[in-house]
Order: structure tokens, then C-alpha cells, then sequence
């Protein structure tokens, strides 16, 4: 698809959000930005709950949750009642692993790249069970597809019970093979959890035609969707497995409308439903900011992604660290180690020289501890309100900064 928009400019006016304009925010990809208009849906939507608190969470909630569960399974190619509101990525992550049976000697596969709290998860339910995380160690830099899939395929045995696997790495932003990966484990009789946080919005999608058992993904991150709007996708003869982190009135109840997992996960307990509620004015609004919606979106913001990679490459004075194929709305480059006492500040893991930059120089941008500190990698995101010249000026500013 031909990018319409000038990557030097903005893709849309960034006063549809509500950043601080004297900050150049190139980290969309932590927690996302969420733009004016839809902030006022939600509002609109809060508004309505606190009207008539009975008549909302009561009579109105569940067929407007189907609604926009509806619509957000269209957008990620998904049959409604196949997917189910959480709260966000690693709630799903965790609901999958917390409501499968482990055995001691059971194998569970993760990977170097993975997020640091789903791996938390994954070790937390094996020291409980007795099972033993796996760890395949892939490259980065990385020359192709095979060396990322030939580590995980080596990891397999015949004690395997699953594989989580991210769709897109958060230290590294590489986009993983995953359709091959599901397919080659699913031939090997190995599940596979994907946690696809960043992927939706990205990425286009189409879950049902992926195969993976489970897929968890947020919205509040490219889908630009309020905090707290994620969604977990179960394959059908994989529901009966799975329970909401939270058992509440739908664990024994009587009805035969709709399935148990939809009915188990469509109630948990009084909370504030409307960042979900939000998701298809956020997928409407974003998707109406460039003429060709969702797909130029995507290609403009990979664009300028790899636009900025370059960029920073060329500033470091190294070799872009993958091909482009494996590059979406993310991208990391090596930087200096850290210093040894440059340990990252509590509570937020944020090292000395991020919050430093941002200080400085009004960049939020993440420095990444990979594989492991003292060694690190820098990430940028691209999104909609960004544009080339905040790339070149980090790359100026650590071309000043970070070379002899």
C-alpha cells in the first residue's frame, strides 16, 4: 500500500491527544496514548453508569459488551464467542497458565525475548506445580525467520505442554514468526499462548485462521483504546480449560443462553466496563484519521518506523539489527552498556539514563535491559502524532552523547 502521508510531519493533528507538547513521546508503545475524542466516549459512557447504576451494569452492560466484543473480533479476525474482555495482556496471560493443570516434570517453553511480567507468571505457576520453564535463546541481532524458530522447535519434547510466545517482542520489537511457529508446534502436539500485546493495531490479524490455543492482546496500546481494554482469545475445544482469574456469580450459574466461558467471563465482579465499551469508537476514530483506515495506518507507521531505525543507525554508527520484515511499529538498537550502578529506579524499572534524557532533553524514549544489564537496547515507537525530525534529534543527541 503507498503511505499517503509525508513522514516528516505528523500523520494527524497531535492535539488529538493529549500529550504534553513539550515532551517528544516516542514510547506509544508502553501503555499507548489514547486520543481526546475517545476519552470523551468514555466519558460519556461513565456518565451513563453513574445516571442509573442499576439499569447500566444490570439491564445494559452485557449486549453493549457484545457489541463491541463483536466489533473487536471483526477487527482481529476472530467469531465473537471466541473472545472474552480483560483487562489487559498479562491478565490474559495470566488466566490461561493459572487455570491449566500442571505436573511436576511437565515442559513450559518461553523465550529470552518475552515480557519480563508473563515470564514472572509462567515461573510463578511451574514453582506451584513442579513443572520446568524452558527457555530458547534466540538472537538479537538477527539475520532470519530460522533463527528464531529453530530454538524454540529444539526446545520441544516429549513433556512439552505449552509455549508462550510473544507476537512481538517488547524489549526488542521484532515481529515473530508466529504462524509458522503455531503451526510447527501445533504438529507437535504443543500448545502454544501467544501474547500478542502490541499486536493488535500493528499488525493485521486474523486469529481464528492463526490456530493458536490462546491469543491475549491489549487495545489500549496501538488500538489506542482507554487503559484497562485487552481482549483473551480461546480456540473452541480449548474453553472448557479456562476460568476468569476472578470466579464470581457466573461459575454456577443456570443459564443456557451462551456459553459457560462467555457467561464465567462476562461478570466478575463490579467494575468499570467503558474502556472496553470504548474500543470501537477508538478502532472508528483511529481508523478515519488517514483515507485508507486501518491498513495505512499500519504501513505509515511502519514506515516511519523503520525511517527512525535508520536513522539511529546510522547516528550509533552500527548495522540495522534485522531485516525490515521483522521490524512493525517498533524498533531497538543496541546502545552502550550502562554503567555497573546504573541500576534501574524502582518502581517503574526505569534506568538513570532514560530518566535522564527526558530531563534534559524532553525525550521519552526506553533504554531496555537485554538480554540482561549492564546490557541494553533503546526502543522507539511510531504512531500517528509522530514524525522523522523527533528521530533525527535523538539520533543527534546520541550521536553527541554516546559515541567516543
Amino acid at each position: 500500500m503507498n503511505v499517503t502521508t509525508h513522514l516528516d510531519q505528523p500523520a494527524c493533528d497531535p492535539r488529538e491527544w493529549l500529550l504534553d507538547p513539550q515532551v517528544v513521546f516516542l514510547n506509544h508503545g508502553a501503555f499507548g496514548a489514547c486520543p481526546r475524542r475517545v476519552l470523551e466516549f468514555q466519558n460519556e459512557v461513565r456518565a451513563r453508569m453513574e445516571r442509573q447504576p442499576l439499569q447500566f451494569l444490570v439491564r445494559e452492560l452485557e449486549p453493549e459488551l457484545d457489541t463491541a466484543r463483536s466489533a473487536l473480533a471483526q477487527f482481529v479476525g476472530a467469531e465473537p464467542e471466541n473472545l472474552v474482555f480483560v483487562s489487559n495482556a498479562t491478565a490474559g496471560v495470566n488466566t490461561v497458565l493459572r487455570s491449566l493443570v500442571f505436573k511436576p516434570g511437565d515442559e513450559l517453553i518461553v523465550t529470552n525475548q518475552g515480557y519480563n511480567a508473563c515470564r514472572n507468571a509462567l515461573d510463578f505457576v511451574s514453582a506451584r506445580s513442579g513443572a520446568r520453564v524452558v527457555i530458547a535463546n534466540l538472537p538479537f541481532p538477527l539475520r532470519g525467520a530460522e533463527e528464531l524458530i529453530a530454538p524454540i522447535l529444539a526446545c520441544v519434547t516429549p513433556h512439552t505442554r505449552l509455549a508462550l510466545l510473544d507476537h512481538v517482542s517488547s524489549p526488542t520489537g521484532v515481529v515473530m514468526p508466529i504462524k509458522r511457529l503455531v503451526s510447527a508446534l501445533s504438529a507437535r502436539g504443543v500448545d502454544a499462548l501467544v501474547d500478542g500485546a502490541h499486536a493488535p493495531g500493528m499488525l493485521p490479524l486474523n486469529l481464528e485462521s492463526l490456530g493458536a490455543a490462546y491469543y491475549t492482546g491489549n487495545c489500549h496500546k496501538w488500538l489506542c483504546a482507554p487503559k484497562g481494554a485487552a481482549f483473551l482469545y480461546v480456540r473452541p475445544g480449548r474453553q472448557k480449560l479456562i476460568h476468569p482469574l476472578i470466579i464470581s456469580h457466573g461459575a454456577n450459574s443456570s443459564r443456557t443462553d451462551r456459553s459457560r466461558f462467555q457467561i464465567e467471563f462476562g461478570w466478575t465482579g463490579t467494575c468499570d466496563m467503558s474502556a472496553c465499551l470504548s474500543v470501537p469508537e477508538a478502532m472508528r476514530f483511529m481508523g478515519s484519521l488517514l483515507p485508507g483506515g486501518w491498513p495505512e495506518i499500519m504501513a505509515r507507521n511502519r514506515a516511519l518506523a523503520l525511517a527512525a531505525r535508520k536513522v539511529l543507525c546510522m547516528a550509533l554508527q552500527i548495522e540495522e539489527p534485522c531485516p525490515p520484515e521483522f521490524i512493525g511499529s517498533l524498533a531497538a538498537v543496541p546502545i552502550s552498556d550502562a554503567s555497573p550502578d546504573a541500576l534501574p529506579t524502582l518502581p517503574v524499572n526505569e534506568y538513570p539514563l532514560q530518566a535522564d534524557w527526558r530531563i534534559r532533553h524532553g525525550i521519552e524514549v526506553p533504554i531496555m535491559p537485554w538480554p540482561a544489564a549492564p546490557k541494553c537496547l533503546l526502543r522507539v515507537s511510531a504512531q500517528m502524532y509522530n514524525s522523522l525530525p523527533q528521530y533525527e534529534f535523538l539520533a543527534r543527541m546520541l550521536a553527541g552523547e554516546l559515541l567516543p
